[in-house]
């Protein structure tokens, strides 16, 4: 993404207002669910924000360039083996590609019942970083003790670095 409007403080508690604390991340279920323009079982990353936020709360007039940015996002992300298990939980689910990672997190999220809350950020690579040309996302389920149930979803999108 082109992460400098999407990496500061104010865009990060918009949209973490939206999934955290749990209250919220309901609060936000029942929008998503009376909304014609989303289908929660079938949802995306990058296609729930707009929604949830109108484009005028947004800092810096970033809702203008939101869907060219997630799309280059995704498409980074799309070209991405992923090896790694959705969850405790779920360890046979093992998406095909970062970006199928990434969807089926945030649809487990959306979709548990109680959902699980979202603590999300956007940062942007250093330039010494060995793939600093390239989105990366970070994913970090925090469970309780002594269960595979995850309980919150640390979501981190790097974006690439350009000078």
């Amino acid at each position: 993404m082109g992460g400098k409007p999407y990496s500061g403080k104010a865009f990060r508690d918009l949209m973490n207002a939206n999934y955290f604390p749990l209250a919220n991340m309901k609060k936000s279920v029942a929008k998503l669910k009376a909304s014609d323009d989303i289908d929660l079982p079938t949802l995306e990353y990058g296609q729930y924000h707009l929604i949830l936020n109108p484009p005028s709360r947004w800092p810096q007039g970033s809702a203008k360039y939101w869907h060219k940015e997630k799309g280059r996002a995704r498409l980074d992300l799309s070209t991405q083996p992923n090896t790694v298990p959705l969850s405790r939980d779920e360890p046979g689910v093992i998406p095909l590609t970062r970006c199928d990672l990434l969807d089926a997190c945030v649809r487990k999220c959306f979709n548990s019942e109680p959902p699980i809350p979202m603590k999300t950020n956007i940062i942007v690579h250093a330039p010494s970083d060995a793939y600093a040309h390239r989105h990366e996302i970070r994913l970090e389920w925090e469970y309780k003790k002594g269960s595979d149930k995850p309980t919150l979803l640390y979501l981190t999108m790097v974006c690439p670095y350009k000078d």
